[in-house]
Parts: C-alpha cells; structure tokens; sequence
C-alpha cells in the first residue's frame, strides 16, 4: 500500500471515529426534542430499583431513589400530575396556542382532547354584532364567523367547543348550530 493511500485510510478512520462520537452530541439533543418529553430521571430511577433481584440492595435502592424524588418534589425539579389534573389543565388551556403543553394529552382518546363543554357565564355582543361568550373556567371566546345565532346564550347555557380545520374552533350554545370562535383570553 502507498504511503498516500495509508494516509488516506488513516484519515477515513479518523473522521468515521469522529463522526461516531459527535453525532450523539449534535443529534441527540433534536431527537429527544422531537420524541417529546420522557420520563423523569427521578421516576426512571425509582422503576430501575424495581428491576434488582436482591432484596436488600432492593431496599436499599428503592429507599435513596425516593428520597431523591422527595428532594426533587420539594425543589421544584419536578411536578407529578395525575390524570384529572392533567383533564383540569386542559380543559383550562383549551384553544390557546400552546403546544408545549401536549404532554397533557398522554393516554387521552383523541375526542376527548378535541373538545370540551362548559357553562356560559356571560354572554354579549360586540359593537359589529359578534358574539363574546365567557365560560365558567374564565375563558373568554369571540365569534369570528357571520352566522346568526338563533337564541342568545345566557347563565347556565352549555357551550361545546371542538378543534376544527387549521387551528380553528366551533361553538354550539345549547346545541344549535355551530359557530366559528377564537379564543381571546
């Protein structure tokens, strides 16, 4: 073999050893990105004791893992949230542009993450005869549609909003026709 085409090898193997060592560090960061959130390292760690066969290093484990996740708790580092919650949340973030907040979607059927239903608190129109609605969550929705609604909303009505097509959403007050609405609030 020549020396250039030893030299060339050599050089091959240097970027093939480079390119194998940095790709995890570049793309490891954007691909966990895009996988969304995970599970917690303090939870991880609790399901990893769960795994050793020795009951007293078992123990012994289970013990410091949850004292961590304690530590963790009381800090701030991290939230533990059961499903109602999560319902709560999403219920009140409904038709906001938040999609940071797709983890709150976890385990949902999809129709139950498309709509919700609420009571009417108040209702008006505004100066060029659009509807405002405010539910009982504190929501605030306006119509942004032309459609005539048939009996003004009051106190009590029920109002079910769905996503509709490309981040828009409708409105049906006590089940009349449907109504495009845009969150304000």
């Amino acid at each position: 073999m020549t020396r250039l085409a030893t030299n060339t090898l050599s050089l091959g193997r240097g970027i093939l050893k480079f390119a194998l060592i940095a790709m995890p560090m570049i793309a490891g960061p954007a691909l966990g990105a895009a996988a969304g959130p995970g599970r917690a390292a303090a939870v991880q760690t609790v399901l990893d004791c769960q795994k050793i066969d020795d009951g007293p290093q078992r123990l012994a484990c289970l013990d410091a893992a949850v004292a961590a996740m304690a530590r963790a708790e009381s800090a701030g580092d991290l939230v533990t949230v059961d499903r109602a919650q999560r319902r709560a949340a999403r219920h009140r973030a409904f038709g906001l542009p938040l999609p940071s907040l797709a983890f709150l979607d976890r385990g949902e059927k999809p129709e139950e993450v498309s709509r919700i239903t609420a009571r009417v608190v108040g209702a008006s129109f505004n100066p060029v005869g659009k509807l405002i609605v405010k539910l009982d969550d504190g929501a605030v929705w306006r119509q942004i549609d032309d459609n005539a609604v048939e009996q003004s909303p009051h106190p009590g009505s029920t109002a079910e909003i769905r996503r509709a097509a490309l981040g828009s959403y409708t409105m049906k007050l006590d089940g009349q026709f449907a109504i495009r609405v845009h969150r304000d609030n």
